[in-house]
């Protein structure tokens, strides 16, 4: 028998499993084997998971007919572990978190959202840095600007200023008319209504660019001679180590 028919054969085999009552199904889950039952995979038939193998089968099959699935397998055996025993891990709650997004298991991204990491970042830090306008944009500006003046060099510096209110927005715009550097350089924060402080919001800054890979730290901006102190209190320094 040649390979091809031997693939067609396997892929008639995997077909007609799936119509038994609770076949054994195994799972090629980026690179990471399982075995469970399609009852266990079909527990939530809502889910986007479920859907992957109601009717006939929407998954391609790996060289030993394994239904492969391109996600990362180490997390899988979290939401395994869930629809078998309905078992809320508590190891890797991020990773496991966006994999339950992913599959859309409605239950275990509702349980998973009222842990402490996730609620942190979901109910509390999300909704502050959505009332901050244009953050994500600026931060990708941030961004762009650094690796512009990357060439050569071993860091990039950008300036910042991060206004709380529209007194202080007001004051950050005297500044940058009377400053000599150019004006789209300085990436612009605030303000906002809500709670978190200038602080919060550095710290902020800090921690999504890192997460984006790159090393960051930041310190109070040092203005030229003749600016009154309590006008660049709102400028901050960015500075990207590249090696």
């Amino acid at each position: 028998m040649s390979i091809s028919s031997a693939h067609r054969s396997l892929g008639k085999q995997v077909t007609s499993s799936l119509q038994t009552v609770s076949p054994i199904v195994e799972l090629n889950v980026g690179g990471e084997v399982y075995t469970t039952t399609l009852s266990t995979l079909k527990k939530h038939p809502g889910s986007k998971l479920a859907e992957m193998f109601t009717g006939q089968p929407k998954l391609r099959t790996d060289a030993g007919g394994r239904f492969f699935i391109d996600r990362p397998g180490t997390y899988f055996k979290y939401i395994l572990e869930y629809l078998r025993s309905n078992q809320v891990p508590t190891q890797c709650i991020q990773d496991v978190y966006k994999e339950a997004l992913f599959y859309d298991i409605e239950p275990l991204v509702k349980q998973l959202e009222d842990s402490p990491q996730i609620f942190g970042e979901v109910v509390a830090r999300r909704q502050f840095l959505a009332r901050v306008p244009n953050y994500s944009e600026n931060i990708e500006l941030m961004i762009r600007i650094a690796r512009a003046e990357a060439v050569a060099s071993r860091q990039s510096s950008v300036t910042v200023c991060v206004v709380r209110t529209e007194e202080d927005a007001a004051k950050c715009h005297d500044v940058l008319n009377s400053l000599e550097t150019d004006k789209k350089s300085v990436v612009k924060f605030g303000p906002w209504k809500a709670t978190p402080s200038i602080s919060d919001l550095l710290d902020c800054i800090k921690m999504d660019i890192e997460a984006k890979g790159y090393k960051i730290s930041f310190q109070p901006h040092t203005m030229e001679k003749g600016f009154r102190f309590k006008s660049f209190i709102f400028f901050y320094q960015f500075l990207f180590t590249w090696w």
